[in-house]
């Protein structure tokens, strides 16, 4: 291994020539009690920034083993430190001049999510820190001083302040660290408690704005019906109150802007963990839950939505359905069929983003159309069977109707962002109206048996990449990724938090393309496989030559197989 004196050394031997000669840095060096490694040079000034880690030995960087002895504390051990070298290193960024990137010093940008990612990984004590570095020049003409400046003096200070037990607050750490085994606690009970999800009281649930992930200011704080309100023990903060969401199936009802669909979205942001402050720490959610929707025009590869609809007029295959252009409601029943095959155990549903005919079928219309004329078989029919059959518990979100009044078994008004359960009076309110979605169905001694359907789906791959030696990835924001020139239309995925998510979904879609993908393996089983190596060895295992990208984030299992069922050229036996 070089040494810094050598590094030093080779600087200033090409300091003012062409921008390539840079090239000639990469490889590891000591410095004194870290390993500072330059993994990719990049092109020139204004090309991506080049790639850069620093690693520090377990003896020098001094964290408890308790603090890292499971995947949870781990992976926010991991945030937490990110962070520190996120914030000390914003303050040395650009210090360095030159021209295009030049003295950009950068790392992952955490949101309110606690998410594992490849800038930063604690293994077995030592710690590796990822990020990058704009090299600078004047022009195109190595300006080695500079980067001398951003190697010597600005990174050193900053690993030295984040990255090291000793010298960052311990109190703080500790207290991140507390409250993700809270959390944890929380998680492992709601299954034993027949829950399917829990909002602590006094959470904050609204956010600052719609581009902000922040908490509100002055928000009304979240207060549990009695009914519904559940007492969780924690190792740290003791016994916590508050809703305890069952399973089933529950409705959220209530008028306009009266906090519904802020209800929802708590949810489904509650599959992660989140940081404190956040006002959603102890807003936990199964892990699995999927939040479903509409989605016209996605591409359908060979999905069994038989359950929901058959019989169409034009006799298309509804046991293997394939379209390039789905409808609102095939779209969105082959998201749900989707789900099931992912292992989700609870469907989240907002009725502002769902297909109506989907959703309810009501009586007039059942009296006027008759049902040999109707393909679709809504899912008020088949959410029952859903949850006693399969055991997937439902979210429903409704504001201009009460049709699910009937087929609920917990029903909560939202009232000015305060929830109270009227279970008993909108069922009595439903008895008494005798019409409406569901009333033909509580004529019927028992609900409709959920469907037997295909459940396997075996896709080979697409050879014309497995022949390109050189596949180009790239992400743009949560909303789409492509492989080469083929994009993937994610925006409807609204449980992806991180562009950093979405660059993984890229290498992961890659990766069982080439290496995955053979017409035998079903597509739970490759699901299982990429989950299986994400456990095991990481994000990086994506990458074959070691030249880590240091801006992936890991997505779950939920949207890395939606998003090879987005993959238009998706091959489905």
């Amino acid at each position: 291994m070089n040494t810094a004196t050598e590094l030093r050394t080779k600087l200033r031997s090409i300091d003012h020539r062409g921008y390539p000669a840079y090239k000639e840095l990469k490889g590891q060096y000591q410095f004194g009690d870290y390993v500072l490694s330059i993994d990719h040079v990049q092109g020139d000034p204004f090309a991506a920034p080049s790639r850069l880690s620093v690693r520090v030995p377990k003896e020098k960087a001094g964290f408890p083993a308790a603090y890292y002895d499971t995947p949870a504390k781990r992976i926010r051990l991991q945030d937490h430190l990110t962070r520190l070298f996120a914030r000390e290193v914003a303050g040395g960024s650009f210090q360095a001049r030159g021209s295009g990137k030049s003295g950009l010093l950068s790392v992952s940008r955490c949101g309110q999510q606690v998410l594992e990612r490849t800038a930063m990984r604690v293994q077995d004590g030592s710690v590796t820190l990822r990020f990058e570095a704009g090299f600078p020049a004047n022009g195109r003409t190595i300006n080695a001083g500079e980067l001398e400046k951003m190697l010597f003096g600005i990174l050193p200070d900053c690993v030295r302040k984040s990255l090291y037990y000793a010298n960052i607050d311990g109190e703080k750490l500790k207290r991140a660290i507390w409250l993700c085994e809270d959390q944890q606690a929380i998680r492992a009970c709601l299954d034993e408690r027949g829950l399917c999800a829990f909002i602590a009281d006094g959470s904050v649930l609204p956010r600052e704005s719609g581009v902000s992930e922040k908490p509100m200011k002055g928000a009304i704080t979240f207060r549990s019906p009695e009914s519904l309100r559940v007492t969780i023990k924690t190792p740290h903060r003791g016994e916590i109150q508050g809703m305890g969401v069952p399973k089933g199936i529950t409705l959220f009802v209530g008028g306009g802007y009266h906090g519904k669909s802020t209800i929802l979205q708590a949810l489904q942001n509650g599959v992660y963990d989140h940081i404190g402050g956040d006002g959603r720490e102890y807003v936990i959610t199964e892990r699995s839950a999927f939040k479903l929707r509409a989605e016209d025009g996605r591409s359908i590869t060979g999905v069994d939505i038989s359950p929901f609809i058959k019989n169409l007029p034009n006799k298309k295959d509804t046991v293997h359905f394939s379209t390039e252009d789905a409808s609102g409601s095939t779209s969105q029943a082959a998201n749900l069929m989707e789900a099931l095959e992912s292992g989700s155990s609870l469907i989240l549903i907002d009725e502002d983003t769902s297909a109506t005919n989907f959703m309810v079928r009501d009586r007039l219309m059942a009296e006027v159309i008759a049902a040999g004329e109707e393909p679709i078989t809504p899912f008020i029919d088949r959410v029952r069977g859903m949850y006693e059959e399969l055991g997937v518990s439902s979210v429903i979100v409704a504001g201009s109707s009460g049709a699910f009044f009937d087929v609920a078994d917990t029903i909560i008004q939202m009232k000015e962002y305060v929830p109270i359960d009227i279970t008993e009076r909108a069922k009595r309110a439903a008895a008494e109206a005798g019409c409406g979605a569901g009333a033909e169905r509580a004529e019927k001694s028992e609900p409709e048996r959920f469907p037997a359907y295909n459940r396997k789906r075996c896709p080979s791959p697409d050879m014309a990449l497995r022949r390109d030696d050189r596949i180009k990835v790239r992400a743009s924001g949560t909303s789409e990724l492509s492989l080469n020139k083929e994009s993937v239309e994610l925006r409807y995925l609204e449980q992806l938090k991180d562009q950093e998510q979405t660059a993984a979904l890229a290498w992961l879609l890659k990766y069982a393309q080439l290496k995955l993908l053979d017409g035998k393996q079903d597509l739970r089983r490759i699901g299982d496989l990429l989950e299986e190596l994400l456990d095991g060895k990481g994000l990086e295992s994506l990458f074959e030559h070691g030249d880590v990208s240091a801006q992936l984030a890991r997505p779950r299992k939920q949207e890395i197989m939606a998003c090879i069922d987005r993959y238009r050229r998706l091959i489905v036996n």
